[in-house]
This record gives structure tokens, sequence and C-alpha cells, in this order.
């Protein structure tokens, strides 16, 4: 009989943690598949921010130019 209980139990158990298991890992897939969502939106809202006939030298001033080409020389020591 008190065999009997103790199966009972451990199947009881195994059943609860298998299922918290299962409910913890399907939250987790769509909790993921909302970041990725919200991700895709901002990445979509960001590009658009920027116009696609902006080239790099025309957003950067001649004196940040400068600096970058200076930074550039000094690393390659020239």
């Amino acid at each position: 009989m008190e065999q009997a209980d103790i199966f009972v139990e451990a199947l009881n158990l195994t059943m609860f943690g298998m299922g918290f298991v299962f409910l913890f890992l399907t939250l987790l897939v769509f909790v993921t598949k909302l970041m990725s969502a919200i991700i895709r939106k901002l990445q979509a809202r960001a590009i658009n921010k920027y116009d696609s006939t902006t080239t790099l030298e025309q957003e950067i001033d001649e004196e940040t130019k400068f600096v970058i080409e200076q930074a550039i020389k000094l690393h390659r020591g020239a």
C-alpha cells in the first residue's frame, strides 16, 4: 500500500515538473518571437530614417575627416 502511494507521488511530481518545463519553454518561444518582431520594426524604422542618397562623405564634416585621417596615420606609424 505504501509503495503504491510513493509511486503515485513520484508520477504526480514527474507530470508536474514536465508540465512546468513545457509551459516555460513555450512562453520562452513566444517571448523570443515577440522580441524579434520588435527588433525588426525598430531596425526598419532606423533604416528608413537615413536617406539612401546620403554618402559617408556628406555625413562627416571636414574637421572630423581630418581627425580620422590623422588617427589612421598615427596608428600606421607614418
